[in-house]
């Protein structure tokens, strides 16, 4: 590699690394806890995991005998808020007989509008929650947005993008840089900054295609609002064209979900149903249940496919999966926090984020310490480029 080859790497190592720092420590920090919050959501809520919640079989046929209707289900979530309410959206464990339902005052209320009741569909009873103003709720607002909304997102999109070219440009420095040394060495018998120096590079190399995969998929997380747009703008309104121009439907004239859910069971056999959007909502339109199935497999559980409803009569006018930056993004929300494999898999994804913190937090030492009068960026070039032992890479 030319000197001046090595010189633009550096400079894009350097300002990259700089900029994003002190955000991507924050995202580490906030981010460990959060890798354990289902786990953390059960301790915290009142009673913990209620071990009265039935196991629910893959699968439809095993569900009738005891879960109780969907229409029940809802006229008793309805029942509990005041006159006026309407249902925004109803979720489904697959795992156990626990369901949500989303109520809001108009169809297109806004998040902050909306209550969330959680229920025991085996005996309809209600199941508490854990709160959602606690710590872990500060912790993922700060870790997604820091309380700014979508700006907030776009901004820690692009940090997560400066985070990606700072290791790509680590790499491509650290090959000349150990030419004449193991992979690997940490020379413990030189002074603190250059002991801190191996560190931060062997730590680096270990973690790079771990912080590469989750650097990105918080990227793509952070393109949730577009990408969902995209989606309305497109697939939804392709898939509801013959709607246009109607009169929104109104909550008095919805029919039963249960006809509805059976009519797009018979149009998708075989997955499972993941959450049903309400007319006049962000992921329906305004005459239509949107119901998306999920598959029975880890990965096909991901991959969302959606039946379209007509509410009124409860006929499926549509069916179509997710494109794929849809797919993109519901396959990057899990694995960004290491949701795939169960315990083990986050306990990993916790030590390599530990050890993310301790990159990040030795590249400020670096810094800090080259700031006070270190060796030049041309000599940090010379040193790079002839192996040396003194380079200072950010």
């Amino acid at each position: 590699m030319t000197q001046r080859a090595i010189r633009g790497w550096f400079l894009v190592h350097k300002w990259t690394s700089l900029i994003c720092t002190l955000f991507l420590l924050m995202l580490c920090l906030t981010g460990l806890p959060l890798i354990f919050h289902d786990e953390l959501d059960t301790l915290a809520a009142p009673g913990g995991r209620d071990p009265a919640l039935r196991i629910v079989p893959v699968g439809s046929s095993a569900e009738a005998p005891f879960l109780r209707p969907l229409d029940t289900m809802l006229a008793g979530a309805l029942a509990r808020r005041p006159v006026g309410e309407v249902p925004l959206f109803m979720a489904f464990d697959n795992e156990r007989t626990l369901m949500t339902i989303t109520t809001g005052p108009t169809p297109d209320a806004p998040a902050a509008d909306m209550t969330l009741q959680s229920f025991d569909r085996a005996s309809g009873r209600p199941v508490a929650l854990a709160s959602d103003d606690g710590v872990m709720h500060f912790l993922l607002q700060l870790h997604t947005d820091m309380f700014l909304g979508l700006p907030g997102m776009l901004f820690l999109g692009a940090m997560g993008l400066s985070f990606a070219a700072a290791l790509v440009s680590g790499v491509i420095l650290y090959a000349p840089f150990m030419r004449k040394l193991p992979f690997g060495t940490v020379r413990a018998s030189r002074s603190r900054r250059i002991k801190w120096l191996d560190y931060h590079n062997l730590l680096g190399a270990v973690t790079l295609a771990w912080a590469l995969v989750v650097g990105l998929t918080g990227v793509v997380n952070t393109l949730a609002t577009p990408i969902n747009q995209l989606w309305q703008r497109n697939e939804l309104a392709a898939m509801t064209r013959a709607y246009a121009g109607r009169e929104a439907l109104p909550p008095s004239r919805y029919g039963s979900l249960d006809r509805a859910m059976a009519a797009a069971r018979a149009a998708i056999p075989g997955y499972n149903p993941q959450f049903i959007a309400f007319p006049g909502g962000a992921f329906s339109s305004k005459h239509h249940y949107a119901v998306f199935f999920q598959g029975s497999t880890p990965l096909t559980q991901r991959m969302l496919t959606v039946a379209l409803i007509d509410a009124e009569r409860a006929t499926v006018t549509a069916v179509a999966p997710m494109p794929w930056y849809g797919h993109a993004l519901a396959l990057s929300q899990p694995l960004h926090f290491g949701d795939y494999g169960g315990l083990p898999l986050k306990i990993l994804w916790a030590l390599l984020t530990a050890m993310t913190i301790a990159v990040l937090g030795s590249g400020i030492y670096l810094w800090i310490s080259r700031s006070h009068g270190r060796a030049s960026t041309a000599a940090q070039v010379r040193e790079i480029e002839t192996g040396a032992a003194l380079v200072e890479v950010e």
